[in-house]
């Protein structure tokens, strides 16, 4: 399976595979570092069945390690930088066997750990002799936890060949959508552009000097784009599509998008870390509503939730039970509306709001609240209320300076013109903070 891709890369080899900034690194070039660090990591000691955390962000050696890992036949273990706070207690949740640090100037620090644990999944992993990988979930609603893949399941998807892209790596290393995203653009001899940070002026940046077509992203990061005035002061014509997923997307959001970027497609994605990605597909660029599957993919619409059965779905859990049904469907736990073969992702059905047995999605108010102007971001959420078992609370982050007081009295107004009282925040909260993670999430 690696071997197939790494004759694909072959394909490409006089190409520019990754660039960041002024550096580019060819196909031939990122080959050569991936038989360089096989080497390596063989003569360390690594073999089929390690687990190896990869501490790392994008980078030509980072990607190179990836794919030597994955040829040696080790369980990956990719951690970013964002996730710098909680590191030290995923490696020991992975039963890390070794883990490999790479530096801003790509040095890789080498440590063996000691571990007597081995969990059944990584034996699994053994006997199909099938390289890994473990993802995190992020822990917003409890401790992480960690999801064990066989890795040439997850890649099978990228033997259909597809177009060639300039491609930004948005989504994190250690992301489901940042690995698909890396791995669909490699397999097509496509151009992984590492901007220097997720700062909207380094985003703007990279996508104009390298003159990117494909921007995987976040709806939160969208609006933040669209607040910041970046669209219109840095050129984004190089965009051919614009996806976007992870959290639901405020219509408000989209509609403004659409406007500002007529000549790029507007496309929703779908995926959580058991699962994997699925393929996609809108009626228009301004529509919610989505077409999800794919090969590999079977859906279906049970209790209001969304359920999956999926060939690439994961082996289970490091640290929880196994969360699939006896014909191996899994709960997403998103609440979605179904019309023929088409949904509508309203949001987790942990985040409704139940307002006196009337049901609010934060969503859906949030998407309001982002039209006043003034807003930089907005997080909805339910909190408890004597009266109606719940009420709407909003928690607010302004463009500029403006007294409670005055927030308050225009925010209520502009929501009871085009919300039913019920879903009319209560309570508002100024905040000087950032509303989102750093994995451009709205952080409820």
């Amino acid at each position: 399976m690696i071997s197939a891709l790494k004759r694909r890369l072959a394909e490409h080899s006089e190409r520019s595979a990754v660039a960041s900034g002024a550096r580019s690194v060819s196909y031939a070039e990122l080959l050569a570092s991936v038989e360089r660090d096989l080497r390596i990591l063989t003569r360390e000691g690594i073999s089929a069945g390690a687990v190896v955390v990869l501490r790392a962000d994008y980078s030509p050696r980072s990607i190179g390690l990836f794919l030597a890992l994955a040829d040696l036949g080790a369980v990956v273990v990719p951690i970013s930088p964002a996730a710098a706070v909680q590191a030290a207690d995923l490696i020991n949740l992975a039963q890390a066997e070794w883990v490999l640090s790479v530096d801003q100037e790509e040095e890789v620090l080498l440590m063996r750990r000691e571990t007597t644990e081995r969990h059944r999944h990584y034996e699994t992993l053994r006997e199909r002799n099938s390289p890994g990988l473990v993802l995190f979930s992020s822990g917003s609603t409890g401790a992480p936890k960690g999801i064990v893949h066989d890795l040439g399941l997850l890649l099978d998807k990228f033997e259909a060949r597809r177009a060639a892209q300039r491609t930004l790596s948005f989504l994190l290393f250690d992301h489901i959508g940042g690995f698909n995203t890396l791995f669909h653009t490699l397999s097509n001899g496509g151009l992984v552009v590492v901007p220097a940070d997720h700062s909207i002026g380094a985003i703007a940046a990279a996508v104009t000097q390298h003159r990117v077509e494909l921007l995987p992203t976040s709806p939160t990061f969208l609006n933040l784009l669209l607040v910041s005035g970046a669209l219109e002061r840095h050129d984004f014509s190089s965009l051919r599509l614009i996806t976007y997923g992870t959290e639901p997307m405020p219509e408000s959001t989209l509609t403004r998008l659409a406007a500002l970027l007529p000549t790029a497609k507007l496309q929703q994605t779908y995926g959580l870390s058991e699962l994997g990605i699925l393929r996609s597909s809108s009626p228009d660029r301004g529509s919610l509503w989505v077409r999800l599957g794919g090969e590999g993919y079977e859906t279906k619409v049970q209790g209001g939730t969304l359920r999956i059965r999926a060939r690439s779905a994961m082996l289970g859990y490091l640290n929880a039970p196994d969360p699939f049904d006896a014909e191996g469907w899994f709960d997403t736990g998103d609440l979605v509306e179904q019309e023929g073969e088409l949904f509508r992702i309203r949001g987790r059905q942990s985040e409704l709001i139940n307002v006196g047995g009337q049901k609010v999605h934060p969503a859906e108010v949030e998407s309001v609240i982002a039209e006043l102007p003034g807003i930089a971001e907005v997080v909805v959420r339910g909190e408890p209320s004597a009266l109606l078992g719940q009420a709407v609370m909003a928690r607010v982050r302004l463009l500029s300076p403006e007294t409670a007081s005055e927030l308050r009295g225009r925010l209520r107004k502009f929501c009871l013109g085009r919300l039913p009282s019920y879903k009319v925040p209560v309570r508002i909260e100024i905040s000087t903070e950032p509303l989102h993670s750093a994995r451009f999430k709205r952080q409820r």
